[in-house]
């Protein structure tokens, strides 16, 4: 996901290959988060990508005191996102070394001058904080602010001094991390770190566009393309929004089983039959709404073809500059059908996220079926394999 754009998850089998990154960990030893005097730098352990394909490392790295207006999060929990593996396999234009890592939960360790939030209180991380004053923010479309443009940031070095880039600004994958006080969220305390990190990416992304973006309404149908966290986001989402027929689609039959579980009544394998299927089940007209959260000019045209006339697609995956699609003209004009992209889900964390977290805290929200597993940031790499094998829905780095 550019600073530009929200990732979906590139999710389905056959993702493009990483150059095969795999984990070296840096021994624990050394200063921990907050070993310095209070005020001052601290030394973390974080995932870090030295170049584009390279192995990845859990190395210590130096971030600075929070600055007015900053401050520090040590992290609970990151959710691993086909975002974070597009910096490594060069499908976003990254600066490195970078610390991968951008959707994630934590709490307050420290505040710069000028902050408001009380030290303890607990976040979730904001990637496209909105600046409130260019064209976009005065005009309530925040997840298209100005200020979003870049896909890392420069902050901090490298234990050899290099200087050290962030992804998406934050570099989530770290014991801790040094973040404008625009890029966090306050959320109630208690909340289950693993689930909780997911709300500031997959879950707003998935939740966003459905309700956001092409606001799916009672009763209506929708196919959803690429089944990885952000795919199974908007299938629960589209269940949530009363729509009756929900149909996944995905190449891996492994899919299946958290599909249904997510919310699907029906799952497709992604295959010559698709468009003959999705008609069967739609009564010969196609879906009202299909979403494509793989990020290909392949998905994206069949998405299209799986959706009525005068229905909408919804691109929710993060593609590459150079994949180009192709539509017809006449097929552009004669199918009434609308085209659009759902960035961040068309959502202001500031305002979504409370909401969501209130609902995972009160039960109403169930996201334990997008949580695949928890490991450790050692092992953090190897949650970067079973995604460019599109294995699992979403691999949680836990901290506590």
């Amino acid at each position: 996901m550019s600073r530009a754009e929200p990732t979906g998850d590139a999710a389905m089998s056959g993702a493009e290959p990483t150059g095969g990154p795999g984990v070296v960990a840096q021994p624990a030893a050394g200063p921990a988060v907050g070993a310095e005097p209070a005020g001052g730098p601290v030394t973390v352990r974080a995932l870090v990508a030295r170049g584009r394909g390279a192995e990845l490392r859990v190395e210590r790295v130096r971030l600075p005191a929070p600055g007015p207006g900053e401050v520090r999060v040590t992290i609970r929990a990151a959710g691993v996102c086909h975002s974070d593996l597009s910096m490594v396999n060069g499908t976003l234009a990254a600066t490195f070394p970078l610390v991968l890592g951008h959707e994630a939960t934590g709490v307050v360790a420290e505040a710069g001058a000028g902050t408001r939030l009380p030290i303890g209180t607990p976040v979730v991380l904001n990637w496209a904080p909105a600046c409130r004053a260019c064209w976009w923010c005065r005009h309530d479309e925040p997840w298209l602010c100005a200020a979003n443009t870049t896909p890392t940031v420069a902050r901090g070095e490298t234990e050899d001094g290099i200087p050290l880039h962030l992804t998406l600004g934050l570099g989530a994958l770290a014991e801790a991390v040094v973040v404008p006080e625009s890029a966090v969220v306050p959320i109630p305390a208690g909340l289950p770190a693993e689930q909780a990190a997911l709300l500031g990416c997959a879950v707003l992304t998935g939740v966003g566009a459905v309700g956001n973006t092409a606001r799916v309404a009672p009763g209506e149908s929708v196919a959803v393309i690429g089944l990885g966290g952000v795919g199974l986001a908007v299938l629960a989402a589209a269940r949530r929004a009363g729509a009756t027929t929900i149909l996944a689609v995905d190449v891996a039959e492994a899919k299946r089983e958290l599909a249904l579980a997510a919310g699907a009544t029906d799952f497709l394998l992604s295959d010559d039959r698709l468009s003959k299927e999705v008609r069967a089940r739609t009564e010969g007209r196609g879906v009202d709404h299909a979403f494509e959260c793989v990020g290909r000019a392949a998905t994206i045209r069949a998405a299209w073809r799986l959706t009525r006339r005068g229905g909408a697609v919804t691109v929710v995956g993060m593609g590459a500059k150079d994949d180009m699609v192709s539509l017809g003209a006449l097929d552009i004009f004669h199918s009434a059908r609308t085209l659009r992209s759902s960035v961040y889900g068309s959502s202001d964390p500031d305002r979504e996220v409370p909401v969501l977290a209130t609902e995972l805290a009160d039960g109403t929200l169930d996201l334990r079926v997008l949580v695949s597993g928890t490991i450790g940031l050692d092992e953090a790499a190897t949650a970067f394999d079973r995604l460019a094998r599109g294995e699992g829905a979403r691999w949680v780095v836990t901290l506590d």
